[in-house]
């Protein structure tokens, strides 16, 4: 009894007895006597055989596979890269697998991870655009610097290019830093500086500073980074640095003052915390402190100084001539009458370190005691008083501030109150007495007048009566005045004969 079997020219089979391997089977037909023959096909167009117990085979029957099949095996720290066609594949570490020979081209590379990671230049080309498990990609630009880690440690620079490595036993990262920054953010700069020597030669100057140093860091001659005493820190080559000692004077020359402080506005940021900087307006006079103990005056102009190791503080005080406004004050006069009163006060600060020093706020200072002062004044006062003379309360408060400021350095010149705001119903209760003062004050005009009239009217009686000229002359400036309301007159007669009749009919009881 015979079985046979037939294997097509895309197939490969395995021809096992009793689940025995006996043989790898070429295309073909093929007879064998027994019933205990079995075959299992593999289709070629799927290059990789999934062949059961392939380790345990390979121990009892390697040469036979071998001359059918590309064996693959990987261990500790190896990995494979295969080319089937034009495909690829990545077999990882501790890992065997099979291929079959002669139908679809099956390459192999074999990589030692502990050796290198990275890809060699002409598997870089080929394998452009796959996607590969466990490889990683990275390109560095013109412009960049590439720097490589391994388990979170440094390992080398990458320059421009295009680079692969394994990445799939270990953790591979990439970092680019812009070579056109001159002072970029290095990561974990002091393990840079200690452990890798030969990066640092070969790329980066290093700025160190001691503890009473400061150091500007400059990059074509524009200051780039400030560096605080006691430290270091990394830059590319080419930068220029300059230290500058700070144990004895923390004053700014007139130069760099100019550089970092009157410059551009990136310049600005830079200095800004580095700096204490102040500026003294013209008219204006400064103060500096240095740990809370006044060290000097400040004439006009920009101040600066190095803010490291000690605490600086600094005013600006104007000596000019200043206004103080209080307003909207609600005080009781003396009989209870409430009032709203706006004061005005001009002064000066005529001994500003006294006042400095002895005045923590030197306006609330003032402020308060031009309050005290008006209350006192206007307290001491009936509103009949306080509103008949008002120049007074200016004199009070006058003398009141001028004692209360002479020990502090400041100097009121001038001061008075602008405005006297009544309660509504006050205002109407005082409308009404100025209106029956001033009608009272009418009446008696009124009454002089109509007496001084009735006077004139009586000599003017005793004049005519003694004067018939008088009385002539009177009666044609009465004529006069009715001829204007008439506006056309008829004389019959003589002019003569009218005024005698007129002044017949004047006469007529």
């Amino acid at each position: 009894m015979f079985k046979t079997f037939y294997i097509k020219p895309h197939e490969r089979g395995i021809l096992y007895n009793r689940s025995d391997f006996k043989a790898i089977l070429l295309p073909g037909t093929h007879n064998y006597l027994g019933w205990n023959w079995s075959v299992k096909t593999y289709d070629l167009n799927q290059p990789e055989a999934q062949i059961e117990q392939l380790e345990l085979l390979l121990q009892t029957h390697r040469d036979k596979l071998e001359q059918h099949l590309t064996i693959v095996r990987t261990e500790f720290n190896r990995v494979a890269l295969l080319q089937v066609k034009q495909n690829w594949l990545v077999v990882a570490s501790n890992q065997l697998r099979a291929f079959w020979k002669g139908f679809i081209p099956v390459e192999v590379r074999y990589f030692n991870l502990s050796e290198t990671l990275e890809l060699p230049p002409d598997l870089l080309e080929k394998t452009r655009g796959a996607a590969l498990s466990g490889i990683k990609r990275f390109q560095v630009s013109e412009s960049e610097i590439g720097l490589m880690y391994v388990q979170n440690n440094f390992v080398r620079p990458l320059g421009t290019g295009e680079y692969a490595f394994w990445s799939s036993l270990k953790d591979v990262q990439f970092k680019t830093l812009n070579r056109m920054i001159s002072n970029p953010i290095f990561p974990d700069e002091d393990v840079l500086i200690d452990r890798h020597p030969e990066f640092i030669a070969q790329y980066c100057t290093v700025a160190e500073t001691l503890a009473q140093q400061v150091g500007i860091v400059r990059d074509r001659q524009q200051p780039i980074a400030i560096l605080p005493p006691h430290s270091r820190k990394l830059f590319w080559q080419g930068v220029t640095v300059e230290t500058i000692d700070i144990s004895n004077d923390a004053k700014l020359s007139p130069q760099l003052v100019a550089e970092l402080v009157s410059g551009k506005d990136k310049i600005n940021k830079l200095s800004s915390d580095a700096l204490h900087v102040r500026e003294v307006p013209v008219q204006h006079l400064g103060f500096l402190y240095i740990d809370r103990v006044f060290q000097s005056q400040l004439e006009p102009g920009i101040h600066a100084w190095w803010s490291f190791n000690r605490s600086f503080g600094s005013v600006a005080i104007d000596m000019r001539l200043q206004n103080m406004e209080v307003s909207g004050q609600d005080i009781l006069t003396k009989d209870k009458v409430p009032v709203r009163l706006n004061l005005t006060a001009g002064y000066r600060i005529s001994d500003p370190l006294l006042a400095m020093n002895n005045l923590a706020d030197i306006n609330g200072f003032l402020y308060k005691e031009l309050q005290f002062a008006l209350r006192g004044a206007v307290g001491e006062r009936t509103l009949d008083g306080l509103l008949e003379d008002k120049g007074t309360i200016d004199r009070d408060i006058a003398e009141y501030i001028r004692v209360k400021t002479v020990d502090y350095g400041l100097k009121v010149e001038s001061v008075g109150v602008k405005d006297i705001i009544l309660p509504g119903e006050i205002k109407t209760i005082l409308s009404k007495v100025v209106e029956a003062e001033k009608s009272a004050q009418a009446n008696v005009v009124r009454r002089r007048e109509e007496t001084a009239a009735t006077r004139s009217m009586l000599n003017t009686a005793k004049v005519m009566e003694e004067n018939p000229v008088a009385l002539r002359l009177k009666e044609l400036e009465i004529l006069e005045r009715i001829a204007e309301k008439i506006d056309r007159i008829q004389v019959n007669g003589g002019l003569d004969n009218i005024l005698t009749d007129l002044i017949n009919i004047k006469k007529q009881p």
